[in-house]
């Protein structure tokens, strides 16, 4: 579902993480507000509402990409609101807590469903509350958020794209790294008009994985590998691998998501398996390893439409 622009700008705001996203926002027409954020020596928070945000539209945009960036999203939509905002839009273009998005085991903790219910607790601004989500790892999550919170999941499909085709060249074979994945790396591979290959992959550990079986023809093609998120990279170098095994004469990388922790990139730039290695700018890591070789496409404007 999506909603056509007002006739007002909305007024944008952002936690610090997410200054760059705000800019992008507010060079399409929308307004900056302003936040005072501070810490005291104990380690709390200091923040304040600069901006008159009475009867406004407002966004907050910021991704829960650690516990506290999650809380001053939580701290702030609820100022916003008692601040009196007419409408509260939630951008949320990194929703993390893809390992626990459900159960396995008996007593575990649903974290992805917890920080949904966090979010929800924000009061609801006179015209209601929206939560903007980006390429989720599992399509239920939206479900998570209650009460007057109306989550939307965004793609960055029209992003992804121009990126996988630019990057592929005239002939090449669209792969992922677990079969997963699968449905949705079809979808793009039918949309670009290529073959879609898939490995089946066992979990050893929390950050370990191992291709246990291939169902692909890549033999002379060129292999654009698409994940949703990169983390440590264990699962992309262990997929490529299998892909260069299977006869793929050369190798790139494309995510949505891009966590890519410690020296993460460097580990996967020396494997010599990539060409490539493409992300978004929907976690704010991204952008600090671009000038280490990481190629970052934008994507903050996807989320205009709906403002």
């Amino acid at each position: 579902m999506q909603r056509p622009p007002s006739s007002a700008p909305s007024l944008v705001f952002a936690i610090p993480e997410y200054r760059d996203m705000q800019a992008q926002l507010c060079a399409a027409g929308h307004e900056p507000g302003e936040l005072h954020i501070d810490t005291f020596p104990d380690g709390e928070r200091y923040m304040r509402i600069a901006s008159e945000v009475d009867g406004r539209d407002v966004v907050l945009l910021g991704g829960t990409i650690s516990d506290a960036a999650t809380l001053t999203v939580f701290d702030l939509g609820c100022a916003l609101v008692r601040c009196g905002a007419r409408r509260l839009t939630l951008i949320v273009p990194y929703y993390g807590y893809a390992t626990m998005e459900r159960a396995v085991h008996p007593g575990e903790v649903v974290t992805a469903k917890t920080r949904a219910a966090l979010l929800s607790a924000i009061p609801s601004a006179s015209y209601g509350n929206r939560i903007l989500l980006l390429d989720l790892h599992a399509e239920g999550i939206p479900h998570y958020f209650e009460g007057g919170l109306t989550a939307f999941h965004v793609y960055a499909k029209p992003v992804l794209r121009e990126v996988i085709t630019r990057l592929g060249g005239p002939d090449f074979v669209l792969a992922c790294t677990d079969a997963g994945r699968a449905k949705w790396v079809e979808s793009l591979a039918n949309d670009v008009g290529v073959t879609a290959a898939f490995v089946f992959k066992r979990r050893l550990s929390g950050d370990h994985t191992e291709v246990s079986a291939l169902d692909a023809q890549v033999q002379g093609k060129r292999v654009v590998i698409y994940d949703d998120m990169i983390r440590t990279g264990g699962s992309l170098v262990g997929a490529a691998r299998a892909y260069q095994r299977a006869g793929a004469t050369s190798l790139a990388a494309v995510a949505t998501h891009a966590l890519l922790p410690g020296d993460s990139l460097a580990k996967l730039q020396r494997s010599g398996l990539f060409t490539d290695i493409v992300c978004t700018d929907s976690h704010p890591r991204a952008r600090e390893l671009a000038p280490q070789g990481l190629e970052v496409a934008s994507i903050g404007h996807l989320f205009l439409p709906y403002l």
